[in-house]
């Protein structure tokens, strides 16, 4: 985009069959522009329309761009791509959000901000604009798991009407095509430790008769997915920790013998469930720790100081030393089972008594195997990437071959 193309200011709006609505929607943003002063554009990112909203937008003076790929998120991204302006004010099409009333979202942009998010909890909700388990369930639970996994200033996660520094949005590289898409973008926004602002933004009920594209139950377990996904911390690494020490501390009461509180009575089978508990922890961190690699490693999540080094503290080699380790111990005391069971000429045994050693054996060679197979999955993760080009190398015909040089382009 040369210089001189560049607007202030597009109002984004994707679209999917609003032609109910979207003359409204267009008249108040192309308002707002001419009220405000502002040079931008109305574009409509249309996402295959059968409704011949594409000939609406454009007699209203919209720029129509067409987006093959369906979803909510890839109408959104292939809008973004397309806007000439120094910042984007994205929203629904379907007259819920009133775009003749942006200055909060320009001021703020204006004054630094690289995303402002709407509030519609602070800006008000019409009578019946939102379903009551979007009000009082889904979007709050979703946006407090936010802020806790993230750290977020954000109160409302899945507001439709946000504003953008196109600049910022582009390096965030974002990837989904859904309606998480909504989710990616606070997120990592604020991993990557932009401005991030909240301004109240009213919500009105939707003017269109036909039912909204949203799914309740499935765009918010994608939601729930995402956030779970971008945070190993979260879906690994406190559960496992959680778990092993669980399974340490009722290990250790249970190794000498039965224990009793009250009238209940806990023994070997307590002890199996903590045995149990332990590789499951372990596992789960070993799972936490190698999608920490994955993600920073390929951009999905940001580096940070501290993990990376814990991370090049992890080596293969010390992982290795600790699971061969653990399997002797475990080697070791399953033979110690074994002759307890000879010493009785292989008869009948106590099973209270015996079967402590067995499953702490059993324990130590499960665990160091997880062990040694995460360390070498996580340093194949940490395997340097570099191609390099045999000089003087005829083209190759390969599909994948011209991607990566593509890529390199």
């Amino acid at each position: 985009m040369r210089l001189a193309d560049q607007l202030e200011l597009t109002i984004l709006m994707p679209c999917l069959n609003e032609a109910e609505t979207l003359a409204i929607c267009i008249a108040k943003a192309q308002g707002f522009l001419q009220a405000s002063g502002i040079t931008g554009e109305v574009l409509i990112a249309d996402n295959g329309s059968t409704d011949g909203s594409q000939a609406i937008a454009a007699a209203a003076g919209a720029i129509v761009v067409p987006i093959a790929q369906r979803g909510y998120g890839a109408a959104l991204a292939g809008g973004i791509e397309a806007a000439r302006g120094r910042y984007i004010i994205m929203g629904d099409a379907d007259d819920s959000y009133d775009f003749s009333s942006l200055d909060g979202f320009v001021a703020q942009l204006r004054d630094g901000a690289d995303l402002v998010m709407g509030n519609r909890f602070a800006g008000g909700i019409a009578q019946g604009a939102m379903p009551w388990h979007h009000r009082y369930i889904g979007n709050p639970v979703l946006s407090a798991l936010g802020r806790r996994f993230f750290h977020t200033p954000i109160n409302d996660f899945h507001c439709g009407l946000r504003g953008i520094s196109r600049d910022a949005i582009v390096q965030l590289n974002l990837r989904t095509t859904g309606m998480e898409f909504a989710s990616e973008m606070v997120v990592k926004a604020t991993l990557a430790r932009l401005d991030v602002r909240e301004v109240p933004t009213a919500l009105a009920r939707d003017g269109r008769s036909r039912p909204p594209h949203l799914r309740s139950f499935r765009d918010g377990w994608r939601h729930l997915r995402f956030l779970l996904l971008f945070s190993p911390r979260w879906l690994f690494l406190y559960p496992g920790i959680a778990l092993l020490w669980i399974g340490l501390i009722v290990g250790f009461i249970l190794l000498p013998g039965p224990a009793r509180i009250g009238s209940v009575s806990f023994d070997v089978h307590t002890f199996l469930v903590a045995a149990l508990c332990v590789i499951v922890g372990l596992q789960s961190i070993s799972f936490a720790v190698i999608g920490r690699r994955f993600a920073s490693r390929y951009g999905f999540i940001p580096r940070s100081g501290h993990y990376d080094r814990l991370l090049e503290a992890l080596t293969l080699e010390r992982i290795l030393l600790v699971a061969v380790l653990l399997m002797l111990a475990g080697i070791v005391a399953l033979f110690w089972g074994v002759g307890e069971w000879a010493a009785r000429d292989f008869g009948p045994l106590n099973p209270s008594r015996t079967m402590r050693p067995v499953i702490l054996a059993l324990t130590a060679l499960v665990s160091g195997f997880q062990l040694m197979m995460s360390g070498f999955m996580s340093s194949m993760i940490n395997i340097p990437i570099a191609e390099r080009r045999v000089a003087d190398a005829p083209p190759s015909d390969d599909p994948m071959h011209r991607r990566r040089e593509l890529d390199r382009t």
